[in-house]
């Protein structure tokens, strides 16, 4: 199994109470404990403005700005987002950005992308909500604008929403995969349908539910759609987003204290107390070995690749550390 850790960076009011000024400093020192300790092969950052679950004037720091900082500023580990909005770049423009990105960091881009969802966004933005038939069908059209210009350097599509002639995409990507220059797709969403079957046609990776059960069923709807198409299923890397709360139950408890505590100003103290209790629910809660366990057990159903979220990380990096020193040895060896 592998494993990459989200970056704090304030949408889910995770850098409340630091001075914006010194917010850059918490994230790069993140970033560069990340990049020191093997035990992670990649970090990542969330592509959203606004901060959830309630839209507030607390910081949230913008995915590609980071992107290209942090492929300047650590020098190993590789670099995504979970997930790129396709809606809120055109998507010649995104390709760009992540070739030129690509070069910078020597090779290290991942693109995780997907339809988009928060509505807030959308409309604060002025890009509208459109219906999820069109930000899906924007997805597909986008990734396969990736992928011509990742592959042969330029770009032409007359599709339903980007019209696109001979855009140019120099300097390529730097990173060489199994096709072509090209940076690694994430297709990210479960939906059975249209997501998974997008999935199936262009991604080298998925991100889908992580639980157990709702695992195995996308599992499956994809292995069925690479069947329907001739893809082989086992070419594709399943991952899964996880909260992790690691340690004790008294450890547990005052780690969604604090969260609770950091979301009560913005979200009122009923909904910060549900919103924090909620997080109690996820898989990867409990003592190392309770967690490592929960990780064999997804391992065996194809879970191949884990992104984890530590609620603390901004203000104390003690989880992330014990993570990589107490759990991760127990699956990978």
């Amino acid at each position: 199994m592998r494993f990459g850790a989200f970056v704090p960076q304030g949408w889910r009011f995770d850098l409340v109470g630091i001075d914006p000024a010194q917010q850059w400093d918490v994230m790069s020192g993140l970033a560069s404990t990340i990049d020191a300790d093997p035990n992670w092969e990649s970090l990542w950052v969330y592509d959203h403005f606004h901060t959830t679950p309630q839209p507030s004037d607390q910081a949230t720091h913008e995915a590609w700005t980071l992107m290209a900082a942090f492929a300047a500023s650590t020098a190993r580990v590789r670099l995504g987002q979970m997930c790129t909005c396709m809606g809120y770049r055109e998507p010649t423009y995104l390709a760009k950005v992540a070739a030129t990105v690509d070069l910078i960091s020597g090779g290290r881009v991942e693109m995780g992308i997907g339809g988009g969802w928060y509505e807030h966004e959308w409309r604060a933005y002025g890009y509208g909500f459109p219906s999820a038939g069109e930000r899906l069908g924007r997805l597909r059209e986008g990734v396969e604008i990736f992928r011509q210009m990742w592959t042969t350097g330029s770009a032409t599509l007359d599709g339903t929403y980007y019209q696109v002639d001979g855009a140019l995409c120099h300097p390529q990507p730097v990173q060489t995969t199994s096709e072509a220059n090209r940076i690694p797709m994430w297709i990210a969403g479960g939906g059975e349908k249209v997501t998974l079957k997008i999935a199936a046609q262009y991604a080298d990776y998925t991100n889908f539910d992580g639980t157990p059960g709702k695992f195995e069923a996308k599992s499956a709807v994809l292995q069925q759609h690479c069947e329907d198409l001739g893809r082989d299923f086992s070419s594709i890397t399943r991952s899964s987003n996880y909260n992790v709360l690691i340690g004790s139950p008294a450890e547990v408890d005052a780690t969604v204290r604090r969260v609770e505590e950091r979301y009560a100003p913005y979200l009122g103290s009923q909904k910060a107390a549900a919103a924090a209790a909620a997080l109690r629910e996820q898989p990867l809660v409990g003592e190392p070995e309770q967690i490592a366990e929960t990780l064999r057990g997804l391992e065996s159903v194809g879970m191949d690749y884990a992104i984890c979220y530590f609620p603390d990380a901004a203000y104390d990096d003690t989880a992330l550390r014990r993570f990589s020193e107490e759990v991760i040895p127990l699956v990978t060896t």
